[in-house]
């Protein structure tokens, strides 16, 4: 059965969500709306014909920041530090480039204009964050998400030169494991996050993951990375 959402922000229980994850459709993109649905483990994700609809997989993809795996081209890469990586610079510039970029697996993007004013919000209120990778001034690659107490929701990512994503995620995913980030959402399984050593979590156990960690505190006010990060953990 999938849900059409009514004006008050409330969500069925995720639980009920058909096999592909499809919970609910409708509703509304406003932020408050959007923070209750990842503290039930649901999140929007829809193309521009389409209306809102809303997930919550079984199993869901995590990555548990201690696990990170990196390769070892990835490694010589991040040695030479080939790129500037900094936190919320250019959040509105990160999310614009993740749903603009074309990607082979898929036509068109579900980051619309309404998503993207939305997540904009979410970073002025401090729940949004961006990761991104610099080269002469430019912005060639990054990611963003949310945050909520010790988990990051993941979103999207982009690239425009080799690595540039990759080494964005892999300086992200070291800071947040500094900060006690305990557990990172990668939403569905895909190839690319395996490697990185995303695995499998029911979504019964992530749901309860959320209700232990959604009221930790963590990462500062103002993201920046720590004055004697290392991306080597």
């Amino acid at each position: 059965m999938i849900f059409r959402l009514p004006k008050e922000h409330v969500f069925p229980d995720p639980e009920l969500a058909e096999t592909s994850g499809l919970l609910a459709i409708g509703g509304d993109l406003h932020p408050r709306r959007i923070m209750l649905g990842y503290r039930q483990g649901i999140f929007p994700w829809y193309a521009d014909d389409q209306p809102i609809l809303w997930w919550s997989p079984d199993p869901r993809s995590v990555l548990i920041p201690s696990r990170l795996k990196v390769g070892r081209s990835l490694k010589k890469r991040l040695r030479q530090a080939p790129y500037e990586v900094r936190l919320d610079t250019a959040f509105a510039d990160v999310i614009r480039a993740c749903g603009s970029i074309i990607r082979p697996d898929q036509e068109g993007s579900w980051i619309t204009p309404e998503m993207e004013e939305s997540y904009n919000q979410l970073h002025e209120h401090g729940y949004a964050h961006s990761a991104e990778a610099w080269l002469d001034g430019e912005l060639v690659g990054g990611l963003y998400g949310v945050i909520l107490g010790g988990i990051f929701f993941g979103e999207s990512m982009f690239s425009r030169a080799s690595d540039a994503s990759k080494i964005a995620f892999v300086h992200l995913v070291r800071q947040l494991e500094v900060w006690g980030v305990e557990l990172i959402d990668c939403q569905l399984q895909t190839d690319h996050l395996d490697r990185f050593g995303a695995e499998p979590m029911a979504r019964c156990a992530f749901i309860e993951a959320i209700d232990r960690l959604a009221e930790k505190h963590v990462s500062p006010q103002q993201w920046s990375f720590d004055r004697h990060f290392s991306w080597q953990s």
